[in-house]
């Protein structure tokens, strides 16, 4: 029995909070740490981090800069973002974050999530995948904060990654990406259908609506942006997020 989560994702992007449109033109939304004391009091279930400009600089994360962030946090942390090897996952968990994402890493070193899996439990471990089309408008896997396909599908890489010992699985829609459209509700029903994890989905939501739409195709968790920090059709910066009341009557029930 799993339960359904609504989770925001927030983008870091030295130091800063943005928000991107199919993973480009980061628009600056604001202090991260301000927007992680405005969830506490919306008493948020869960947080997810996602640096894009660790991978992209190969920096890695900043761990630094994150410990600022879980001392001010008090809900589940999860951080994506640079992760190359164990000692990144084990330095993250020190400094408080609950799971940790591992993408390109992942696709260039399969053995990564089996040896983080094995140390710290399927549990603490996420293995995320950003899909988009490549040059023959086939839906791949991509690598590199996403300017890379790779030769694999969205199925075949969910089942390597569960194969692998991944507790859950982050699928990332590039074409998605703060359009506010609505999910790949056809690409969440045919992943989440081939896998036993937890399938946790990102790009498009554009409402609650599209939350429970991607529930309902499967989906143990919707994540998104764009909804938790924009408001209304000019899109104002406006960290927000549903009370209690509206999250059980979106849901209906709070497990299935």
């Amino acid at each position: 029995m799993y339960h359904n989560r609504l989770i925001p994702c927030l983008l870091l992007d030295n130091g800063k909070l943005v928000k991107t449109e199919r993973f480009r033109k980061p628009v600056y939304i604001g202090d991260p740490i301000n927007a992680v004391k405005i969830f506490n009091d919306k008493e948020v279930d869960e947080l997810i981090f996602l640096d894009i400009n660790a991978t992209r600089s190969h920096k890695g994360p900043n761990f630094e800069y994150l410990k600022k962030i879980t001392e001010q946090c008090f809900m589940p942390l999860c951080y994506g973002g640079g992760v190359s090897s164990p000692d990144d996952i084990g330095t993250l968990f020190r400094i408080g974050f609950e799971k940790v994402a591992i993408n390109t890493a992942a696709i260039e070193h399969p053995e990564l999530i089996e040896d983080a899996a094995g140390i710290y439990g399927s549990q603490s471990i996420v293995g995320a995948m950003d899909v988009g089309k490549n040059i023959f408008g086939k839906m791949v896997v991509k690598a590199e904060n996403g300017s890379r396909s790779t030769k694999y599908t969205p199925v075949e890489y969910a089942k390597r990654l569960e194969d692998s010992g991944a507790g859950e699985i982050f699928l990332n829609v590039i074409t998605r990406d703060g359009t506010m459209a609505g999910y790949d509700y056809e690409l969440i029903s045919e992943v989440s259908g081939h896998v036993k994890v937890p399938v946790i989905v990102c790009g498009g939501a554009g409402s609650l609506k599209d939350c429970r739409r991607a529930i309902d195709s499967g989906a143990s968790a919707a994540a998104a942006g764009s909804i938790f920090v924009f408001w209304g059709t000019n899109k104002a910066v406006l960290i927000n997020y549903p009370d209690s009341k509206e999250i059980t009557a979106l849901f209906q029930i709070s497990h299935f």
